[in-house]
Order: C-alpha cells, then structure tokens, then sequence
C-alpha cells in the first residue's frame, strides 16, 4: 500500500497497519497499554529496518526458505559487497569450502589460551554451513562472481570469549525434541565447541514458545517453524519475506525474558556489527545501495544507536586477547547441528529435503562453489544479467497486512508420495528388525492422515508421519538400534555426514594421508577399512607401521586399533593387522594439525606437556619416558624427560604411585640393559636418588593409613629388586636395615609384608616366620584376621617372589588345621581379600602350587606336604639344611649315565663310592675338605671386610 506523505516518514508504508493494531489491541486488553505498544513497536522496527539504505536481509539458520530468498535476490541485485553476520577472523577459510562435501563447520581451536581461566582450554568455536543455508549461497555467490567482495563482521572468536562464559552461546532449547535413547556418535562430531550462527530465532519467552505449540497443535518449536512459517514464505516474494522476518524478529525480540547476560551479547554484536560495516563503508567509499547485510533476523530487529549507516552511536571494539588461535575446517552432520542446537531430531534432514522440494518446484537456479563435490560443471559463460536496482527506500510497500490477513493456503493431499513414504518406512523397519508388513503400511498411510486432519492440516506433513509410523509400527519394544523416529529421519534425508576434502586439510593431516599411502586404502571414506602389514615381505611398511602406533597414541580409541601386533620397549613386530578408522575420526585429526605440523612434533610436545604439567608424578613423567623411547626413538627427548622424573621424585612426599613407578622403572632397566651399551646417566641416578627416597618414606608409609598395602609392597619391590644397581652406585644398605627396623606397622597386611621385608634382610630366618604363621593359627582371637596376614603375604611376593613357598605353606597349614566352623565363614573374606588386593599376583602362587601338589588326584592321599618331611622342621635353618644333605643326590645315584658322560668327555677316571650306611647324610659337601685352599682365601677375604 501507499500513503500519503506526512510529516513523520514512518508513518507513510505502515499506517493501515498500525491502525488494526491498535484496534486488536484495544479489543483484546480492553484498551490501549503494554499490548498496544508492543505491536506497535513491532511496526516501527520493521518500517525502520526496511527504510535502512543498507538492505539487509533476515535470515533464519539452516531454513530453505531462506535459501530460496537469499538465491532469488542475489540474482537480482547483484550486489558488490555482502556484509555476513559470521566471525570476522574466519574469513581466509571460506575459500576452502569447495573442497568440502557439506555440511562442514568453520572452526576457531586454541589449545592454549591467554588471557581466560586456564580450565576453560581448549578453546573452540564452530559454525556450521548446509546447502540448505542462506549464507552459503551468500558465500558461493561472493567467491565465484568477479568483483564481488564478502566482509564477515561479526565479532572475533576471541570476543565470543570475552563477552560470555565458555558455554554462553549454546542454545536454549537443548531439551526439547531430541528422540530419545543414546545419540547417535555423529552428534558428537562438533565435540564441546561453541557454536556461532545465524538467525537464532526461537521465542526467549517460555510462556509465549508453549503457547504457540499448543495453539498450533505441534510437539516442539522446529515443528511450529516448519508449519507457520517455512512452508509459507517459501513462495512469497521478496519484499514480503523481508517483513515477515522482521516482524518475527522483533517480535521474539521485544517478548524476550529480562535475561541481562544474553541480552548484553546480543547488543553487543549488533555494534560490533555496524561498526565494521560503516568503517568497511567509509574505507572503500562503496555505495551502501551496492551492498546486502545477511544476518539473523532477531538482529535485524535491533534497537541500538549504532544500527544504520547513519548511526549515531560510537563504539569501541576491544583488543583480542594474547591467545592464539588455529582454523581449519571440520567435518558436520545434520545430527551435529541439531544437537549442538537444540534442533529438534531429523529437522536439518527435513530441511535438506524442503530445500530440495523448492528448488524444483520454483526452478530458482541455486548459487554452488566451482568444484565442488557434486556440483555440476559451470556452464559456458554468459552475458551477466544487468543488476536490478532496489526501490528507494521510501517506496517499500507494506507487504505485512496482506500476508497476515491472507488464510493459510491447504495443500493439496500427494497420495503419490505419502504412498511412497509408508512403503518404504515399512522396508526400512523390516531391515531394522521389525515385524512391519503391507497392512502397516496403510496403517501408517491412513493415521498421517488422520494426525493432519486433527491438527487442521489437509496435507501430512514429515512430522505427521513420523508420529503415525511411531504410532502403527513401533509396538512396545525396538529389536534394533535404531527405532522407527530414527528410520524416518533417515528415510526423509538421512544424516548427511560432511567430509572436508584433502586440499582442505592442515599440513599434518595431509601428511599423514601421504605417509599411509602405502597401505592402499580410502583413508577419508567414513567406516572401519582393515589393513594388513607385512614389514618382512614390504620393509617400507615399517614407517606406515610408525605412524599408526603413533596416531593410537594421539586419536580417540576407534581410529587406529591394532587388532594383530604389538609394539612394547624392545619387541617389534613383523606382521601386523589394524582396524582404521580415520574418515570417521577426521575432526580429531584436523584438530592434531593445530598443534603441530607433524605427528611426532605433536606427540613430543604433548609428552612435554605432561611431564611438565602442574599434576605431573615420578609415574607419569617415566611413562612419558617410555612413549618417547617407544614412538619417537633416540635418547635425546627420553634423557630430557628422565631428568624430569628425577626433580619430580625428589619433589613428592607420598607414596601414591610407587607401584606405577617400580613397573615402569623396570621395564626400562630391563630395555637399556639390552639395547644399550651402559645405562643412561639419568637411570642411574633415578635408582640412587629412589633408593634414598623410599628409604626415608618407608618407615612412615607402613603406619600411614592413606597408604595401602599395595603401595608399601611396591616401595620394598623397588628396594630389593634395585638393591644390586643402587649398592654398586654407591649406595648403603645400613640405610635400609634402618628403615625395617623403625617401621612399626600396626594392621595385619603390613606387619605381614613387613615380616617378609626382615626375611629378605635375614633379621628373621624362614623357621622363625612358619612359627609366627603357627602361632596366629593357634590363637583363636587371631584367626579371623589371618586372611589379612595372608593377603600381606602375597603382596609380599613383589618385594621377596622367594616366599611363594612359605605362603602356600600358610594358606595349606590353615585349611589342613582350621576345623570347618571356623574355616567356612572365614573362606570368603580371605578370597575376596585375595581377589581384590593381589589378583595380579595369584599366578605366582598357582605355579608353586602346582610345583608343590602331586599331579594326579590318586597320588593325593599318600601325599606328604614337603614342610612336613623335614625332620625337626620349624627349629632352624640349618635343620633343613641338613635335611636335605642327609637325603644326598639321589638323582645322580639313580642316574649315573649322565655324570659318567660328563666325566668321560672331561677325561676324568673315576669310580662310584659306596654309602655306608653308617655315614650317609653326614659326609657333607666333600669337595671343600679335599681342597681347603678356596674355603680359606674366603675366609680371609671376609674377615678383612
């Protein structure tokens, strides 16, 4: 419509409108007040922002309408300059989009941040782009027209930082229409990220989203959109779409809640907005009818001094912090984007499937990046159609009263397709392993529309038919995976998963693409592919070898799993067999390349990230030791980090990670004792300066009751076990005997495990431990504590693994002697105390055993226990001794053969002594009688030390 002009300019486009408002709002409040001048302010911001000489254009994210506009006007304004509501610093990647299978997000990573709370790291912002989006046509038409120049001016990913909390922009409705059950892992292809985009438009005002649902008889917001909006606007024209974006807009906008957090963001990027648009306008001297302005249609809306080219504000945008920021682009899914959010489940995939549906049905020619993965060849070059100029803007035409006074256009019912959606979500059911048959099938075609006539739609929509096929097919339980909400999403467009091209990857990635060459395979197809190694008959897999072992230790588990080989300090193997993964993985490959252009320059700063890391322990700087002698190779970055592990451990007053450090500790031992010449300088001083250390923290661990028995054992199995190495050092065994001797342990575990500790130092001989172990089972006060002796025992078998004999002795000695009453309730304490202290040791006990126990059930019965054959057992040392020298070799007299041969090749002639009775088992070792000469140097020897 057309007024006559006045002398308030706004007045002229929206005056028929402004007066029905006034009269519905007079009619529905019983007078004019708030309601009227909230219609009434929803006028003045859209006359305001269409007067605006700068065009701008409302959006809404991933919505087909939009699109469909956006191609529309592009082809016929053909602007110079398009200012996009994106994050300015993202821009030198845009370009890279037509390497890409959309959709894919822009990323913003920072893995070290400066200038935030250090928890907040790393740092990550997305946006994510569709086909299906106004803004990708705004970018497809601003890289390939000549001429054209796109400007990004929304705030950095810094200030998205710096304005909010870390999760400050994640949307509101994250609980509202996702299906339930697990999500799919494709949901989770955008991490923890900060998502950025355009047009958030969902009402902010709860009480105002429920009754829209409920008045449009409609299950979430996605499904209202769908209904009210997107299908309507799909057909209007420009200046009609305009409106009713801008109408809707201020309208969320002036109901919104008095949130002051949110509603100082959204203000704040609106100056941020037009601040870079006036300086980009006064630094070109571009003509502001040459340029279009994409952003969210609740920013169009906005009421803030700097809107406009003419804006009278000034503002001041802030420094970036000193963080510093990588970009690349990662690959997306529509269930990525419905998650991240707060979409409603299988809208993006409706969406996709809309965008489709108007393409063809208006035959509008959609904007696509040259090359890119699935666009057709560009057609031979053409005259470009001459741009059409937009109407001043005192001439808009108001648009709004007619789009809502018009009713709803019913469309049409299509039998055809509704027909082809039962059919084929009755085939997928079936596949996914329901009972579904052709009477579901018109089940499902009669209940759509059932469901659409109830809720006044003459046509079923993609939401009715999914609740009818819930409805008709998924009786009470779901034999698959995926249910039948799932299926129709996927049947309606399925979850189109992104893939960001090889020219688009960062450094490390491609290299690593090229590194793994070799292996033949289509490593950016998603899915697991097998790949079978044979370094003996192809040595130049060994380096395909490396990098795999690498990537394991880089990626989440999934991308790299060895299913055949292993790679251990020392051992390398000759064939191996793995399961890749990485076209499923390739966020977290992309996120490697921001730290680093290679894989071992990334894993070597990682390894140095933890050894000098605030919670660093002795055990992780040592298994940072292992990795980089594992991966890496050379001594140089190993002897760095061991030098490390040596301030770390001198640093530490607890005892939490002994057992850690004694198995990584010998296992490294273990390798450079094999593979190297002389044991690295850092090794050596790591056993010095650990002998010491849990000298000095041993008699305090065995009474600290944070300290378990386990961890003591530990500390006593790096005493004994590095004592040869650390006396050689230099070292003084006094140090330990003094350590043993002021430990006073008060709780069974301990005191056991403290026991073994003087037998290992020979304070306490083996007949004086069997006589305690006697006595604990002679006390009836004592036996319901015995297991807890026994359980300190097998932990005794680190420190000192020759007491496995005396420690099946005991658990034999209790089950032999203990009467039933007593032994069955006490049999469950004492496994489970083994079970859960020492189950890594039962092994060592089972080979004793069964060293010990006859063989054969038969030979049970006259079977003597070894500890009972001694004569005079439990009275010394030197009984058994001698027991066992009276019993003599009788292997040797039963077989002489084999001595014989012996004696034969030496050339020694000899005969076989006779035993006399009298004298066998006193004769002793009669070699030192007949030559004294050795037995008297050592003698010597001794008594001068």
């Amino acid at each position: 419509m057309s007024g006559s002009p006045t002398s308030d300019p706004g007045q002229t486009s929206f005056a028929a409108l402004r007066g029905q408002l006034h009269e519905a709002a007079a009619a529905f409040a019983d007078g004019p007040g708030a309601l009227e001048g909230i219609l009434l302010g929803m006028v003045d911001d859209v006359d305001r922002a269409v007067r605006e000489p700068l065009e701008i254009f409302p959006v809404c994210h991933h919505s087909p309408a939009s699109a469909l506009a956006m191609a529309r006007r592009l082809r016929e304004k053909q602007p110079k300059v398009v200012y996009l509501e994106l994050c300015e610093d993202m821009a030198p990647l845009l370009g890279e989009l037509r390497n890409c299978r959309l959709p894919v997000a822009v990323q913003a990573f920072a893995s070290d941040v400066d200038g935030f709370p250090a928890e907040w790291a790393p740092l990550s912002v997305v946006a994510p782009i569709t086909e299906a989006s106004a803004e990708y046509q705004a970018i497809a038409y601003a890289l390939d027209t000549p001429g054209v120049e796109l400007v990004l001016v929304d705030r950095s990913s810094d200030h998205v930082f710096q304005w909010d909390s870390r999760h400050g922009e994640r949307g509101p409705e994250g609980s509202s229409g996702p299906a339930d059950g697990a999500p799919e892992p494709e949901a989770a292809l955008h991490g923890e990220a900060v998502g950025v985009e355009i047009g958030d438009l969902r009402p902010r005002f709860a009480e105002l989203e429920e009754h829209l649902l409920r008045h449009g008889k409609v299950r979430h917001w996605s499904e209202w959109w769908h209904q009210y909006v997107e299908v309507p606007l799909g057909d209007s024209d420009h200046d009609a779409y305009r409106q009713v974006m801008f109408l809707v807009g201020s309208l969320f906008r002036r109901l919104a809640p008095g949130d002051g957090d949110r509603v100082r963001v959204d203000e704040e990027r609106e100056r941020y907005m037009w601040t870079r648009m006036r300086e980009h306008l006064a630094a070109g001297g571009v003509d502001p009818q040459d340029c279009l302005y994409v952003c969210g249609a609740f920013h169009a809306a906005s009421r803030v001094e700097e809107f406009g080219v003419a804006g009278s504000g000034s503002y001041e945008i802030s420094p970036r912090s000193a963080t510093t920021w990588q970009h690349g682009l990662i690959p997306s899914s529509h269930a990525a984007i419905e998650a991240q959010f707060g979409l409603a489940s299988g809208s993006v995939s409706i969406a996709a499937t809309q965008w489709a549906k108007n393409l063809k049905r208006t035959r509008v020619r959609p904007y696509r990046l040259a090359g890119q993965d699935g666009a057709k060849k560009p057609r031979a070059a053409k005259k470009a159609a001459p741009a059409v100029t937009a109407p001043p803007p005192e001439a808009a035409d108001d648009r709004l009263s007619g789009f809502l006074r018009k009713p709803p256009v019913l469309d049409t019912l299509d039998e055809a397709e509704l027909l082809g959606w039962s059919v084929e979500i009755v085939r997928s059911a079936r596949r996914a392993g329901y009972l579904a048959s052709t009477a579901d099938a018109i089940a499902v075609f009669e209940t759509s529309i059932l469901l659409a006539g109830m809720r006044d739609r003459a046509k079923p929509t993609p939401y009715d038919f999914q609740d009818a096929a819930i409805t008709c097919i998924e009786k009470d339980t779901v034999p698959g995976r995926r249910d039948v909400r799932r299926l129709v999403e996927i049947m309606m467009g399925g979850d189109r998963i992104g893939r960001v091209g090889y020219d688009a990857l960062p450094p490390l990635a491609r290299d690593v693409h090229d590194r793994l060459a070799p292996l033949e395979l289509k490593l950016q197809q998603r899915g697991v592919q097998r790949a079978l190694l044979d370094m003996n008959s192809r040595p130049e897999l060994g380096a395909c070898s490396d990098v795999l072992w690498m990537l394991r230790r880089l990626m989440p588990h999934g991308a790299a799993r060895p299913i055949m080989g292993e790679r251990k300090l020392g051992e390398r193997s000759i064939q191996e067999s793995w399961d890749l993964a990485l076209g499923t993985h390739q966020r977290a490959l992309i996120e490697l390349g921001y730290e680093g252009v290679s894989i071992e320059q990334v894993l070597e700063q990682r390894l140095r990230r933890d050894a000098y890391g605030p919670r660093a322990t002795t055990a992780i700087v040592l298994a940072a030791v292992e990795d980089a002698t594992l991966y890496l190779g050379g001594r140089r970055l190993a002897d760095e980090l061991g030098a490390r592990a040596l301030e770390v451990l001198a640093a530490e007053r607890t005892v939490d990670g002994a057992p850690e450090v004694l198995r990584r500790i010998r296992g490294l031992l273990a390798y450079y004792r094999t593979a190297e010449p002389v044991l690295p300088p850092w090794v050596e001083s790591f056993v010095k300066a650990g002998y010491a250390h849990y000298c000095t923290l041993l008699p305090t661990a065995f009474t600290d009751e944070d300290a378990t028995v386990g961890q003591v054992a530990a500390m006593l199995g790096f005493l004994f076990g590095m004592e040869g190495l650390a006396l050689s050092l230099g070292c003084d065994r006094a140090q330990l005997e003094l350590a043993v001797a002021q430990s006073r342990p008060t709780d069974p575990e301990r005191t056991a495990l403290l026991w073994a500790a003087q037998v290992q130092l020979g304070a306490l001989s083996r007949a004086e431990l069997r006589e305690r172990c006697d006595e604990l089972l002679a006390n009836p006060m004592a036996v319901p504590a015995y297991p807890r002796y026994l359980s300190g025992f097998v932990h005794a078998l680190v420190p000192v693994p020759g007491l496995a004999d005396v420690v099946v002795e005991a658990v034999s000695n209790a089950f032999g002697r203990l009467p039933d009453p007593v032994l069955l309730p006490w049999l469950p304490t004492l496994i489970t105390t083994l079970r859960a202290g020492a189950a890594d040791l039962a092994p060592l006990l089972i080979r004793e055993a069964g060293r010990i126990f006859p063989a054969r059930l038969a030979a049970l019965d006259a079977w003597v226990p070894p500890w009972r054959e001694m004569p005079g057992a439990g009275a010394s040392d030197d009984g058994r001794t001698q027991a066992a020298g009276g019993r003599g070799a009788a292997l040797l007299f039963a077989h002489p053969g084999t001595l014989d041969a012996v004696a034969g090749l030496l050339g020694c002639d000899g005969m076989w002594d006779e035993p006399d009775a009298g004298t066998a088992g006193t004769a002793g070792a009669a070699l030192p009688a007949r030559h004294p000469g050795t037995a008297s140097a050592w003698e010597s020897l001794l008594a001068g030390a």
